[in-house]
C-alpha cells in the first residue's frame, strides 16, 4: 500500500507565484510536509483537516535534521498516503531536494516534481531588476551564500568577475562582508550597482540600493535580515525606473481574513491585487447539523410558505444541497417569494437560478425583519434556514408584524484556530496591519483563537455595526463600512491604508 510523495516548489512567498500543478496537488495531499521558507500567505491557505508537518529549519538551529525528514517521507507514503512535500522556492536549487529523493528512491517510494518559482528570479523582478537586460548583461549566475560550519569557500569569484554577468547570492546575509571583500579582491570594481532584497514577493518587501563598496554599510543602517538575496551587477541600477510593486495601493500591507474558508477567495483575490500580503485564517468554520429531520419534511409541505428567508449564503448552500438530496424539484418554489440580507446571499441564491424578491438597505437581521414586516406579512408562514445561533432580533420582529415564522437551524458555527500560521504569533511580531471582520461570530472565533493577546492593538475593518460592536467590546480600534458589501469593505481598508 505504498502511496507517493510529491515534491513541490512553493516559489518564493507569493502565492500567486505558485504554480497552478502545485496548488492542485495541495489540494488532493493527504500530507503536506513544510519547510520554513514556504511564505504565511502559502501556508495559511493550507486546508487544516489534512496532517500538516512542520519540519523547517533554520541556519545553526536544525530542530529536525536531514535524516529524518527524509525518514518521515518514506514512513508516510508506506501508509498509503499522497503526500507533497513543500519547499520554499524552487526543491532543486539550493533546496536538497534532490538528497530526499535519493533515499525515496533506496526505499522504493515513487515520486514525482513539481519545479517552483526560484526566488532568485523572482524577488529581482518584484523589485523592477531584470537579472538579464540586453547591452548590460547578457548571463546570470546564482551562487550561494550559505556554507557549513567550517566549510572552506571554494567559489572560484574571479571567473565570476571575469563574466560580466549579473550575480544573484541567495541565504548570503551573514556572508555578505565575506561576500563583498572577495569580489573586491577579485577586481570587481567597487562603484557596481548592488542591492539587497529582504522578504521579496511579501508584505515585508524591502530594497536597499547601493554600489558594491558601500552595500554592508547600507544594509546595516536598513536593519537588513533574513531572509534576503544580494545581487551585484549593472542591473541593479534600472530598479529605480522599473519598480512597479510600491506603487500598488496596498503594497506592505499583511490583512488577516477571518471569514470562513468557502468564502474567503473573493475577498482575498481582490486585495492581493492591489498589493496586500493576505494571510486566510478563518476564525470560524460552518458545520451542517446533524440529523437534520424537520428540512426534509419542509421539501413535501413547500407550497404553505409565502416567504423563505435566507441570512447567510451559507444558508442557501445548505438549503439546496438538501433540497438535491431529497431530489426535490424546484419548480415547486415558483409560488414562493424570497427575502436575503445582503449582496453575497443574494448573489448565492441567484446561482441557483432564483432571484429574491427583498433585499433591505442596511444589510442585518434587524433591517431585514423591518423590511419584511412591511410586506402585509399577517398570518403569511415564513421559512427561515440558518444558522444554530442567528440575529436574535429578526424573528420576534416578523411575529409581532403576524407573521407565522418556521426558523430551522440547517448549519451551526464553531471557532477555529489555524495550524500552520500562529496569528496570535504574527500579531504579537506586530506582522498584522489590519484583521477584516465579516460577522459577529468570526469576532468571537478569532478572540478565542488569541486569547491573552492585546486585543487593543488590532485594527479592526468590520463589514457593518453589528460587527463593530461586536469588536469594540474587546476593546479593538473598529473601523465599519458604510455598506456591507465587499466593495465597501475593500474601499475602507484603503482608506485605513491612507
Amino acid at each position: 500500500m505504498t502511496g507517493k510523495v510529491w515534491l513541490v516548489g512553493a516559489g518564493p512567498g507569493d502565492l500567486g507565484l505558485m504554480t497552478v500543478k502545485g496548488k492542485i496537488l495541495l489540494k488532493e495531499a493527504d500530507v503536506i510536509i513544510y519547510d520554513h521558507l514556504v511564505g504565511n500567505e502559502i501556508l495559511s491557505s493550507l486546508d487544516d483537516s489534512k496532517k500538516l508537518i512542520n519540519v523547517g529549519k533554520l541556519a545553526g538551529h536544525h530542530p529536525i535534521p536531514q535524516e529524518k525528514i527524509n525518514q518521515i517521507l518514506v514512513e508516510e507514503a508506506k501508509k498509503g498516503q499522497k503526500v507533497v512535500r513543500l519547499k520554499g522556492g524552487d526543491p532543486f536549487l539550493f533546496g536538497r531536494g534532490g538528497e530526499e529523493l535519493v533515499e525515496l528512491k533506496r526505499c522504493n517510494v515513487p515520486f514525482e516534481v513539481v519545479p517552483g518559482v526560484t526566488s532568485s528570479l523572482a524577488v529581482p523582478a518584484y523589485n523592477g531588476i531584470p537579472v538579464t537586460h540586453r547591452d548590460i548583461a547578457s548571463s546570470v549566475h546564482i551562487i550561494t551564500g550559505h556554507k557549513k560550519q567550517e566549510q572552506e569557500d571554494d567559489m572560484d569569484y574571479e571567473a565570476l568577475v571575469r563574466t560580466g554577468g549579473t550575480l544573484v547570492f541567495l541565504m548570503g546575509v551573514a556572508a555578505l562582508p565575506d561576500i563583498r571583500k572577495k569580489l573586491l579582491k577579485s577586481g570587481m570594481s567597487p562603484d557596481l550597482p548592488a542591492a539587497i532584497l529582504q522578504e521579496g514577493t511579501t508584505a515585508g518587501q524591502k530594497r536597499v540600493s547601493a554600489t558594491l563598496g558601500d552595500l554592508e554599510e547600507k544594509a546595516k543602517e536598513a536593519k537588513i535580515s533574513p531572509p534576503a538575496i544580494i545581487i551585484v551587477g549593472k542591473v541593479c541600477g534600472l530598479s529605480d525606473i522599473l519598480s512597479w510593486r510600491e506603487e500598488l495601493p496596498l503594497f506592505g500591507m499583511r490583512i488577516v481574513l477571518t471569514r470562513p474558508r468557502a468564502l474567503i477567495s473573493s475577498l482575498a483575490e481582490r486585495l492581493r491585487s492591489l498589493g496586500a500580503e493576505v494571510l486566510e485564517l478563518p476564525a470560524i468554520d460552518t458545520v451542517p447539523a446533524e440529523k437534520n429531520e424537520r428540512l426534509p419534511q419542509c421539501f413535501m409541505q413547500i407550497g404553505i410558505y409565502d416567504w423563505i428567508v435566507f441570512t447567510s449564503q451559507t444558508g442557501v448552500h445548505i438549503f439546496f444541497e438538501q433540497a438535491k438530496r431529497e431530489k426535490f424539484d424546484i419548480r415547486k418554489l415558483s409560488g414562493v417569494k424570497f427575502a436575503v440580507i445582503g449582496e453575497g446571499t443574494k448573489a448565492a441564491l441567484s446561482e441557483r437560478g432564483i432571484y429574491a424578491e427583498l433585499i433591505p438597505e442596511v444589510f442585518d437581521g434587524e433591517s431585514l425583519g423591518h423590511a419584511l414586516a412591511d410586506q402585509e406579512i399577517r398570518g403569511r408562514h415564513i421559512l427561515i434556514p440558518r444558522a444554530e445561533k442567528g440575529n436574535e432580533l429578526l424573528v420576534p420582529i416578523l411575529e409581532e408584524a403576524g407573521a407565522l415564522v418556521e426558523e430551522i437551524a440547517v448549519y451551526r458555527t464553531v471557532y477555529h484556530a489555524g495550524k500552520a500560521v500562529s496569528v496570535k504569533e504574527e500579531m504579537e511580531k506586530g506582522k498584522i496591519d489590519i484583521v477584516v471582520f465579516t460577522s459577529s461570530s468570526t469576532v468571537e472565533g478569532f478572540s478565542a483563537a488569541t486569547k491573552g493577546m492585546d486585543h487593543s492593538k488590532i485594527r479592526a475593518a468590520c463589514i457593518g455595526r453589528q460587527t463593530a460592536e461586536t469588536a469594540a467590546r474587546y476593546n479593538m480600534k473598529c473601523f465599519t463600512a458604510p455598506k456591507a458589501t465587499l466593495d465597501a469593505l475593500t474601499e475602507l481598508i484603503l482608506d485605513m491604508r491612507s
